[in-house]
């Protein structure tokens, strides 16, 4: 396996330990509330709104892991499955950095301006890998394919 396949297995690893650590940290701010009984189970059933704004910033947070990071797992295994190239690496890395500054944010000062901003940094490096990687796919079929 290349040194670029490595390093892109290990943004995906990250990325998902990101949203295992935001479990974590949900079960953390959850789990008191229903055992002092702040929070009564059937209260939570099937809305998130009786939660306290700490609990409900790190749901929103561990929710945001499902949306994005989705087209990370798809281009990334794209990439891997073609060889990654170092910028389809270094896209990857932006974007889960810029995750976890989000999911940081988040769950701290949810501060909506700095979280916007870590946000479009990731948008932006998501988009380019998936450009950078239509082109290669375009590429690669008016080449012909590539033959196993």
């Amino acid at each position: 396996m290349s040194a670029n396949a490595l390093w892109l297995l290990a943004a995906l690893w990250v990325q998902g330990a990101l949203a295992l650590a935001l479990v974590w940290i949900l079960g953390r701010r959850r789990l008191p509330l229903i055992g002092q009984g702040t929070i009564a189970i059937d209260e939570i059933a099937v809305s998130k709104h009786p939660w306290p704004l700490r609990a409900q910033l790190a749901s929103n947070a561990l929710d945001n892991q499902f949306q994005l990071p989705v087209l990370l797992y798809v281009a990334g295994f794209a990439a891997l499955h073609l060889g990654p190239t170092l910028l389809e690496v270094a896209l990857a890395w932006v974007f889960v950095a810029s995750r976890l500054v989000h999911a940081a944010i988040h769950v701290t000062s949810n501060h909506v301006v700095r979280r916007f901003s870590a946000y479009m940094i990731g948008y932006i490096a998501i988009i380019a890998l998936w450009i950078d990687l239509a082109v290669r796919l375009v590429a690669l079929a008016l080449a012909g394919g590539v033959h196993s």
